[in-house]
């Protein structure tokens, strides 16, 4: 069993955000691997699936970015899991946009759901980074991560998260490398 918890703010105001598109992920995730309907449960909304032989979890904490850890923890102690079982999806200024890297514990990196999940769980957990970019002040960080998406970026969020799902089968094999990998060679055959 593994919980994969996608980072964001609820509310159709935030749908869009830079800041949710750990929600983004988990929700095309639980869409195109046919999981169950999403439910109310643990601060949040739930699914459950399978992908191979592995059963998941889909989180979206609806406690606000900040509080997100209280959501995860609480499904973590349900479940009788260790936090090497979590996976949160969240978005990275310290990525190039639309970059997608994998990372086993580590700090918050000033990120307020990380720094929260930490907070509830620990540091061991891992992370699926989703790069936004940094908008090159610090001043102008808050205003970025909560604005929307732009027009010109929707095609490569919706290729980005697209990619996600696809390769997402090695994300629950524990393969983070491959997961990767995938990802990168679609982004390829997508130019080609």
């Amino acid at each position: 069993m593994q919980i994969w918890a996608g980072l964001g703010n609820p509310g159709t105001q935030y749908a869009l955000n830079r800041h949710n598109v750990g929600f983004m992920a988990v929700d095309l995730i639980a869409e195109e691997a046919h999981f169950d309907p999403w439910k109310k449960a643990f601060q949040g909304e739930a699914a459950l699936g399978r992908m191979g032989s592995e059963r998941i979890l889909l989180l979206k904490p609806a406690t606000f970015m900040n509080e997100s850890g209280r959501a995860i923890g609480e499904a973590m102690r349900f479940y009788k899991l260790a936090p090497e079982d979590i996976t949160v999806f969240h978005d990275e200024l310290d990525l190039a946009p639309m970059q997608v890297r994998v990372k086993k514990g580590g700090g918050a990196a000033g990120h307020n759901g990380l720094r929260s999940t930490i907070a509830h769980i620990g540091e061991t957990f891992r992370r699926v980074r989703l790069g936004i970019g940094h908008p090159g002040e610090k001043s102008r960080v808050h205003g970025y991560v909560l604005g929307n998406y732009a027009k010109c970026e929707m095609d490569d969020l919706s290729l980005m998260l697209a990619f996600i799902s696809r390769a997402a089968p090695w994300l629950a094999a524990g393969d983070n490398s491959r997961f990767m990998s995938e990802i990168a060679l679609y982004r390829q055959q997508a130019r080609a």
